[in-house]
């Protein structure tokens, strides 16, 4: 696997593309470090990456289950420490499901879906991140 980060300006802001894909990733810094609000920070990056991870397999399973499942998203919070470098210690992903999905059903694929398949997951928690998820389902 290979990726591949370029500048774009004369400040932070770079553009990620991959092999994979013609979509480019915009990334930029924070403020203090001349960034503008062109692009993701890089932390947030390393949530979207353990949520996407973790949603890939968890709608997969779903729909392996024949669960109606109409609409999906996922929020996460991360808590990081205050020293520097300020790494996560704890995260929360809230999986908001709509449609008629069986409780039990979905508890199973989050399991499978977070904690087996999600590799994005096992790097974190190696690292002593503490990943815990919650599940809402509406109508």
């Amino acid at each position: 696997m290979k990726v591949e980060l370029k500048r774009v300006n004369d400040a932070v802001h770079f553009e990620g593309s991959a092999p994979s894909s013609t979509v480019k990733v915009h990334i930029d810094g924070s403020p203090d470090i001349g960034g503008q609000g062109l692009g993701v920070r890089p932390m947030e990056l390393v949530l979207m990456a353990l949520a996407s991870c973790s949603s890939l397999d968890f709608v997969s399973i779903l729909k392996k289950q024949k669960q109606d499942l109409q609409d999906f998203s996922v929020s996460v919070e991360g808590q990081r420490r205050e020293q520097i470098p300020t790494i996560f210690t704890k995260i929360h992903m809230t999986f908001n499901l709509k449609g008629s999905v069986d409780r039990d059903k979905a508890n199973r694929a989050a399991e499978l879906a977070v904690k087996k398949y999600c590799s994005v997951h096992d790097m974190l928690e190696a690292g002593g991140v503490e990943i815990t998820y919650s599940i809402t389902i509406g109508e």
